[in-house]
């Protein structure tokens, strides 16, 4: 019988989905994705969650609950480090601990440690655990993962060449969006389930998308790129997204060609807390980047939201309209 297993449509889904889900299909197993984040969804997630969890912590147990009953198998790895001498944020490594001791009635989960700090080759090892709930062939889990993680770097390609994750995901592979005339570039910085995630975010890209807006993100930008910029800091960033933003701003902000910033966080969320502050620090001492934080939580009335984006977007349309005529200081 074909074993169905779970994955909640939050947290790393935006950022590994097609590689899971290659992974799981070339075993032979049915993937099970949860419906997109809904008012219910949430609210399941924060009744049953502890209070000082962050939002996308909050939001990944309703995505559980959705899943719960229609599988045989919860995916929830233990995500230690997925980049050498990194670590990603504590939360993923104590998620299916939280799951475990929240909520009743789940199926088997699938909670093998992912932890490349010291080798990235550990991958396989993980692989090889996950699989052999599937297979003995260590052959046939080996093939699977070179295939899921060719399936990955062609995601990670298709981000850098122009598109969002949430396009590609829902199959909208030929939203590239062109430069057009007064189109307005804005970079959009966040994890991956903050921007991504049209229900938390209130359909931030949309909205900006309606306001001919040109959207960016880290994704666009190489990794190498990244990596000699964070070089520069004068000590290394001891997390794999603070390293990203970090990295990636410091080349967004030698470009003559942006005309704004967007930081989306989440509320509670401690690593957040001081890359954003990181991130706001260099836009600043930079020059004259208009820079805006965003903070998302579990309230859903979007006259707020509407209203911080159309005077960020009016101020920068002003600002490229007038500001010639007004002295730049005062």
């Amino acid at each position: 019988m074909i074993k169905k297993i779970g994955i909640p449509r939050a947290l790393s889904y935006y950022q590994f989905y097609p590689l899971y889900k290659t992974f799981f299909e070339e075993l032979g197993a049915e993937v099970v994705v949860s419906d997109a984040t809904s008012r219910k969804i949430l609210d399941q997630g924060v009744k049953i969650c502890v209070d000082e969890a962050c939002l996308p912590v909050k939001l990944f147990h309703g995505h559980v609950m959705y899943l719960k009953d229609k599988v045989d198998y919860l995916f929830i790895p233990r995500l230690t480090s997925i980049s050498e001498n990194e670590y990603i944020c504590p939360k993923f490594g104590g998620l299916p601990d939280m799951v475990r001791n929240t909520i009743d009635g789940l199926p088997e989960i699938i909670d093998v440690e992912i932890n490349l700090r010291k080798r990235s080759k550990n991958i396989y090892k993980s692989a090889f655990e996950i699989g052999g709930i599937f297979t003995n062939n260590k052959k046939k889990i080996r093939a699977a993962l070179n295939k899921a993680m060719k399936i990955y770097r062609d995601y990670c390609t298709h981000m850098q060449e122009g598109a969002l994750a949430s396009d590609i995901l829902d199959k909208k592979f030929a939203v590239i969006r062109k430069q057009e005339k007064d189109m307005l570039n804005i970079v959009l910085i966040g994890h991956a389930y903050n921007i991504y995630d049209k229900f938390i975010n209130m359909d931030t890209v949309n909205k900006l998308r309606k306001e001919n807006v040109n959207i960016i993100t880290i994704d666009m930008i190489d990794d190498d790129v990244i990596n000699a910029n964070a070089e520069e800091l004068h000590k290394s960033m001891f997390w794999y997204f603070g390293r990203k933003a970090v990295g990636g701003v410091m080349d967004i902000i030698k470009r003559e060609d942006i005309d704004g910033i967007i930081y989306m966080m989440a509320f509670g969320c401690g690593v957040d807390s001081f890359i954003c502050d990181m991130v706001q620090r260099r836009v600043r001492s930079a020059g004259n980047i208009p820079f805006i934080t965003i903070t998302l939580d579990e309230h859903s009335g979007e006259a707020g939201m509407d209203t911080r984006l159309e005077a960020f977007i009016d101020m920068i349309k002003w600002r490229k309209k007038d500001e010639s005529y007004i002295p730049a200081h005062g």
